[in-house]
């Protein structure tokens, strides 16, 4: 699949099942936002970083904001591929993600994600520098914006 909005994806695929399924006879736009954190943790995970290794570091990637643009629907049974990118870092506090959720079938896009990250302390939940860890693996990662 090309014409991805950046290079290089990471990807899940993904098909609505009957309990995604809203009033409207289309995927329930919450669960694009469970796909995203489905797919956000999974590359964090193949790069790296799992959620034992935030526990030990006390250190967590944590969404102070997202926005989503629902461009259009998906339907039961439909294959689909969602797309993440690391698109920014600050190498201190913030970190940005975006998402891209495409049909499998003609790579007509559906919806397009943004999260801006910040790095908390676990064990207090204020704000913190990120570690060493996560600036390796994540800076190392950064696909540049187009």
């Amino acid at each position: 699949m090309t014409d991805w909005d950046h290079p290089s994806p990471f990807t899940l695929a993904l098909t609505p099942a009957a309990e995604h399924i809203d009033g409207l006879a289309h995927t329930n736009n919450a669960v694009y936002v469970q796909w995203c954190e489905q797919a956000g943790w999974a590359h964090s995970e193949a790069l790296g970083l799992s959620l034992d290794d935030y526990r030990r570091l006390d250190r967590a990637m944590a969404i102070r904001e997202g926005h989503y643009d629902y461009l259009l629907p998906s339907f039961e049974g439909e294959a689909l591929v969602l797309g993440t990118w690391l698109t920014a870092s600050d190498g201190k506090l913030t970190m940005e993600r975006r998402f891209q959720l495409r049909r499998a079938g003609d790579g007509v896009t559906l919806m397009r994600g943004r999260w801006a990250l910040i790095c908390i302390e676990i064990s207090s939940g204020k704000p913190k520098r990120m570690p060493a860890e996560f600036l390796t693996v994540y800076e190392g990662a950064l696909v540049a914006k187009i």
